[in-house]
């Protein structure tokens, strides 16, 4: 494969990421980012630990992951660990955004 078939291969799986993403991001309540992966979740819960270092853990429950490599961006639960910054924002939709429920 030649590196512009790469570049090309990897432009599509970004657009599509970005589409399933814009179609998802309704059904979701946070969205919390850390250096390594950005996440949308409906249940998140941050728990700082000290010790020698400071360091958080990360309980997420029905979340979607942003990665473009990874098979199933759904997950039931995620665990992450991480000495780096944790950003939780809580979204806010516009009623016109969100499909009634039926």
């Amino acid at each position: 494969m030649n590196p512009d078939d790469l570049d090309a291969y990897e432009t599509d799986l970004e657009l599509s990421l970005y589409r399933e993403y814009r179609d998802v991001v309704r059904m979701f309540r946070y969205v919390v980012e850390t250096e390594r992966r950005f996440y949308l979740c409906n249940e998140v819960e941050v728990v700082p630990h000290e010790g020698r270092d400071l360091w958080f853990e990360l309980r997420l429950a029905d979340a979607w992951v942003w990665d473009m490599y990874r098979p199933a961006r759904f997950i039931k639960h995620v665990r992450v660990l991480t000495f780096r910054d944790v950003n939780v924002e809580e979204l806010v939709h516009d009623d016109q955004d969100v499909p009634p429920f039926e």
